[in-house]
């Protein structure tokens, strides 16, 4: 099992990155969470799970040591699988999934797209007792500001890695930017977006 990488991100979009590490590459499947706090770093060490199926593998990775944990809490509820967690990770903070498993916030969970009733009702009974309430995110400085363009093809590239279809995704990227002028983020577009896939 490969706990870690640290090396230098030589490819980074919104949900996968390039690690080199000693002359090695690895793709690493992340979420907005994690791109969010490496998108200006050149250097990353992101810890990492390996999950393997019927046919291949792919590994995961987070900044946060609690997003990784979270992760793995996830995908142990029946129903949830890797592409799921990672949406859940994508569409809500480490803070808000935690609260919303503690409190019983069924309706949250199934605001998120492909998350039904009786997912989100497992997710709640499964990790009630699992979950910490201490488990917060920390905000990360400064933002690099791309291009309008940039921000919206990272976007739909984005968005068509998370399952959804390229047309589908594309009208509504375009909705979230007529309705929201002022986007600057990669990340908030897609969670825009989201909500209205």
């Amino acid at each position: 099992m490969i706990a870690y990488l640290k090396g230098e991100l030589t490819y980074k979009s919104p949900t996968l990155v390039f690690v080199e590490c000693n002359g090695v590459g690895y793709m690493v499947q992340i979420s907005l969470q994690t791109f969010q706090k490496i998108e200006d770093l050149k250097q990353v060490k992101l810890f990492t799970y390996l999950h393997l199926y019927e046919n291949g593998q792919a590994l995961y990775g987070f900044f946060l040591p609690e997003e990784k944990e979270l992760f793995i809490h996830l995908i142990s509820v029946s129903g949830v699988g890797p592409t799921a967690a990672r949406l859940i990770l994508s569409y809500l903070n480490i803070e808000e999934i935690s609260n919303a498993i503690m409190s019983g916030n069924q309706a949250l969970l199934q605001s998120i797209k492909g998350i039904g009733q009786k997912t989100a009702q497992r997710i709640i009974i499964d990790l009630k007792d699992k979950i910490g309430k201490d488990k917060k995110i920390e905000s990360n400085g400064e933002i690099f500001l791309p291009s309008k363009s940039l921000i919206n093809e990272e976007a739909l590239a984005a968005l068509t890695m998370l399952g959804f279809q390229r047309v589908a995704a594309e009208k509504v990227i375009q909705k979230v930017i007529m309705a929201n002028k002022n986007i600057d983020s990669v990340e908030e577009l897609i969670k825009l977006s989201l909500k209205n896939l």
